[in-house]
């Protein structure tokens, strides 16, 4: 095994399913910038750039390099720019339909231990928006957690109330606070920080994420901007980075993100809606769809109050668009595929 990398998230798994090409080392994705990355391995970063075959094979985002991958690169920190030939396969990965009208997916990061999904209790306690987060989580294949931060800004009552509103949608995932005025929650946030263990820290704009990396880091790595009087912060992460804490953690910062549409999530779904998950196996029809049909055991459950009606909207909200930007993606695929053969067929027919 590659020992040596065991500090950066190398582990058996990726061992088990090394093939790495001749004449190559391998080493981590620590940045993304446009046609350039930025690699880590035993010996420290450096710059190195895809190969052009690789992005002649690969043309598709979700198959180029992201944050958290590993690779097999040519070259090192002696060369000007190493040379990546190969990306291994992905244990874990967080990814979201891509901001606008498109269905493409966006990779976010790879190869996670956890994802802490962060939300202010102050501005931006959102429990629909924190489904959503889940679901994707989940379906990656990464541990959730979740974090309320600006915890001096409400009353206690209030941060017990969102913690309630949580565990009541059904929601198990271990919940976290936070001030990082008062460091109140730091500690046990830094304990979940195990060496050799990647965490990626997910949410919106002005949630604490970059004040919460400059205490974890103990140094002002980022320059966060300033706190308003109504408790809103100003995000500066610019790109998603992955940084080695002093206690041997691995952790991933992200920009703030609007929107997080999922995508072709079927088991985070499952996995994050797993009471209704269980109820629908009892439905009257193996084709439900939980709105209106006789014999629904999901509906059954609405109206005796053992399922909340939010809760149940949110799933069938979070299923249709899922299945819907999956479809549509799907579909761009075969385009592309169709396109493609009939570009060889063109180029045979020319050769005659």
């Amino acid at each position: 095994m590659h020992a040596e990398l065991t500090s950066l998230g190398w582990t058996d798994w990726f061992e088990d399913k090394l093939d790495p090409a001749p004449d190559t080392r391998l080493a981590r994705v620590a940045a993304v910038d446009r046609d350039q990355l930025l690699l880590l391995d035993e010996t420290g970063p450096f710059r190195a750039r895809l190969a052009g075959r690789y992005l002649h094979r690969h043309p598709h985002p979700d198959a180029q390099p992201c944050v958290g991958d590993w690779v097999c690169v040519e070259g090192g920190p002696d060369d000007d720019f190493g040379i990546v030939h190969a990306l291994l396969a992905r244990r874990t990965a967080l990814r979201r339909k891509v901001a606008g009208n498109s269905s493409e997916p966006q990779m976010i990061a790879a190869n996670l231990d956890c994802a802490v999904i962060v939300q202010s209790c102050h501005f931006d306690f959102n429990l629909r928006r924190l489904e959503r987060y889940l679901v994707m989580v989940t379906d990656g294949g990464a541990e959730p957690y979740i974090l309320l931060t600006k915890t001096d800004l409400v009353a206690p009552e209030v941060l017990e109330a969102q913690i309630a509103e949580i565990r009541d949608a059904g929601i198990n995932a271990p919940v976290l606070t936070l001030s990082s005025v008062t460091r109140e929650g730091l500690e046990t946030l830094e304990l979940l920080l195990t060496p050799g263990r990647t965490y990626c820290f997910v949410g919106s704009s002005g949630v604490g994420k970059s004040t919460l990396i400059n205490l974890l880091t103990d140094q002002a790595r980022q320059e966060t901007g300033g706190v308003s009087g109504t408790g809103e912060g100003r995000h500066t992460t610019v790109r998603r980075e992955l940084m080695r804490l002093a206690g041997g953690a691995l952790v991933i910062d992200n920009p703030g993100m609007r929107e997080f549409g999922v995508i072709g999530a079927e088991d985070g779904l499952d996995a994050s809606y797993g009471e209704i998950t269980a109820l629908a196996q009892h439905c009257r029809y193996r084709d439900c769809t939980h709105t209106d049909e006789p014999g629904c055991a999901i509906l059954q459950a609405v109206e005796v109050g053992a399922i909340g009606r939010a809760q149940l909207d949110s799933y069938l909200k979070l299923r249709e668009e899922s299945a819907f930007h999956q479809r549509s993606h799907a579909e761009r695929r075969k385009k592309d595929r169709d396109f493609g053969k009939y570009l060889k067929s063109a180029k045979k027919q020319l050769r005659r």
